[in-house]
């Protein structure tokens, strides 16, 4: 069997994306027949011992799997992080067997906080993972984010000027009130339904920080009173409340392909305050 990057064997191996994959072995956490692994080196599946922490990962068939690619609608409340061992339940849970292929392992495209919903996608696929996850392909992200009252003047004004945190100046790419009528075909996908009441908006981010949206808006004294992943790229969110459908091969393209940059979302960045 021909060798493989130990990175992209473990990435198809469902441990992680690629970039993911690569951070373990430069961290160290990666062995490859009992020495630590370094990054770009090779091994054939169907012979190498690959271990992350000590763990043996089973690589052999690896390269026969089919690469598999999924769209979901992640509820509040069920974590996105397939490895953590404390969580009740995780997306892979929601996942029907006839969409998992034997022996493949899925794994999350980028991240989803436990309390926050939407669309969400999974895969084996760590190069098309890496592909939608990179800043470089300009892949965006847009959320529908509610509040108990809307935003003032203020509130706005800071946001557009960029919130100082850990990782530097948090940006929004776009903020925009939410339509009526975007509100409503949402509401109809949520479970349980939507408060009455609450202000929507749209958001879109120029980074891809942890917990970015709901700290940016704490920080302004607006929390967040639920917050769905309305859209990655061109693909947006048509599934109820915890339902899985596979992507069609012209959506895996597109999502994998270079930068999308919608109208709507064009025309919001230009009427940002």
């Amino acid at each position: 069997m021909p060798e493989e990057r130990v990175g992209k064997l473990l990435a198809a191996a469902g441990i992680a994306s690629r970039r993911g994959a690569d951070a373990l072995i430069a961290a160290g956490r990666v062995t490859l027949d009992g020495r630590v692994a370094t990054l770009g080196e090779k091994a054939d599946p169907a012979r190498a011992v690959i271990a992350v922490d000590g763990r043996a990962v089973d690589v052999s068939g690896t390269a026969a799997l089919p690469a598999v690619h999924l769209a979901m609608h992640k509820p509040a409340g069920i974590t996105a992080t397939v490895a953590d061992r404390h969580a009740a339940r995780t997306v892979l849970d929601l996942v029907p067997a006839r969409l998992v292929p034997p022996g493949a392992r899925l794994y999350p495209v980028g991240r989803l906080d436990r309390d926050s919903e939407g669309l969400l996608l999974l895969t084996n696929d760590g190069a098309w993972t890496d592909r939608v996850l990179h800043p470089r392909h300009g892949v965006e992200r847009e959320y529908a984010a509610a509040f108990a009252v809307p935003l003032d003047t203020e509130q706005r004004a800071a946001l557009a000027a960029g919130i100082p945190m850990e990782e530097g100046t948090a940006r929004l790419g776009s903020l925009r009130a939410a339509t009526r009528t975007e509100t409503a075909s949402l509401a109809r996908l949520l479970d349980p339904r939507p408060a009455a009441g609450l202000a929507w908006y749209r958001v879109t981010l120029a980074q891809g920080w942890r917990r970015q949206v709901r700290r940016m808006f704490g920080a302004v004294g607006a929390p967040v009173a639920r917050l769905v992943r309305v859209r990655i790229g061109p693909l947006r969110l048509d599934l109820a409340s915890g339902a899985v459908r596979p992507l069609t091969g012209a959506e895996v393209r597109r999502l994998g392909a270079s930068t999308y940059q919608p109208e709507t979302a064009a025309g919001a960045r230009r009427g940002t305050p």
